[in-house]
């Protein structure tokens, strides 16, 4: 029997909203600031006030030329200003204080889409039967989920390739008021460090998996999803403790269905017993009605590990 496909949506929080959407585009607030980004899965036309568009404070242009090989070319580019900005503003979110930035590519340190997952695996903290069940975070950037997760009762292990991304955690942790929680910020290659992980026999009773569609390590090393995917599931399989646990998958950018990458989940845990959630992330626009899929992700739960 195939897994129920979801659509898990944001309907945006006091510092953030997707206010408008088409041609290719998304109109968004961070905090204080409109942005208008390049969104490929916005393939119709806007629908509300093209004024709001013009009136925006920056503006990214995709530069297909910028990207370096094996790179999306719609993540790299220039941004543009309506007046001097400050190079970086805060967003908040239940408490968690992220600092949004103007990077070289059109992410800008926050993926909002990504909430309903900070919320389940938060829930989730107390049902390990343990005062400080362990969660491990791969591919983690700038720490949304890590200090979510730290704030609810985990103590975290977060993996991240880039030093920079992981100075930015860590000043974000310093903002949020956590600077005493227990984080373990590690700079590495997650391939290489869940290999290392299943050597070592440790476990946890969480693990999120937000993998690039490529990426490199501190040493160069080369992550593409299509080759690297179902070793580092395996790997995770291993990782998880045997009672009450799970594990949350997000894809972005790849050429598979949820379906899937569900499929792939299911392999690697071997028939672990648990149940399987399948999908797609969607941002709500704030009128007209839309969503905006921006990713897949699957979830699966081990026994008793629900609230």
């Amino acid at each position: 029997m195939p897994p129920h496909l979801q659509i898990l949506t944001t309907p945006g929080w006091a510092d953030y909203a997707l206010l408008d959407t088409g041609g290719a585009k998304k109109l968004e607030r961070f905090g204080a600031l409109t942005l208008v980004r390049p969104e490929p899965q916005a393939i119709w036309q806007s629908s509300g006030d093209a004024a709001a568009w013009t009136q925006a404070d920056a503006f990214f242009d995709a530069k297909p030329g910028d990207a370096k090989a094996g790179e999306d070319d719609d993540n790299w580019g220039r941004w543009r200003f309506a007046k001097p900005l400050a190079p970086e503003w805060p967003v908040g979110y239940r408490g968690i204080k992220i600092a949004c930035r103007f990077t070289a590519f059109r992410h800008v340190g926050l993926f909002p889409e990504q909430a309903p997952h900070w919320d389940w695996a938060a829930a989730r903290a107390s049902s390990f039967g343990v005062e400080r069940p362990k969660l491990l975070n791969l591919f983690a950037y700038t720490g949304a989920a890590s200090l979510m997760a730290a704030a609810a009762g985990y103590e975290v292990t977060h993996v991240d390739a880039s030093k920079k991304a992981i100075a930015w955690a860590k000043e974000n942790q310093a903002a949020s008021g956590l600077g005493q929680a227990p984080i373990r910020w590690i700079c590495d290659d997650a391939t290489k460090f869940v290999a290392r992980e299943v050597r070592r026999a440790n476990r946890y009773h969480g693990i999120l998996l937000d993998p690039p569609k490529f990426g490199r390590g501190p040493a160069n090393e080369t992550w593409r999803i299509e080759d690297g995917l179902m070793p580092m599931l395996a790997d995770c399989a291993a990782l998880l403790a045997p009672g009450p646990s799970f594990l949350m998958l997000t894809a972005y950018a790849i050429r598979l269905s949820a379906l899937s990458l569900c499929e792939a989940a299911r392999g690697a845990l071997g028939g672990r017993a648990g149940a399987f959630e399948a999908g797609e992330l969607a941002v709500e626009q704030k009128s007209g009605g839309r969503f905006l899929s921006t990713s897949l992700f699957v979830r699966w739960t081990g026994p008793g590990a629900a609230p």
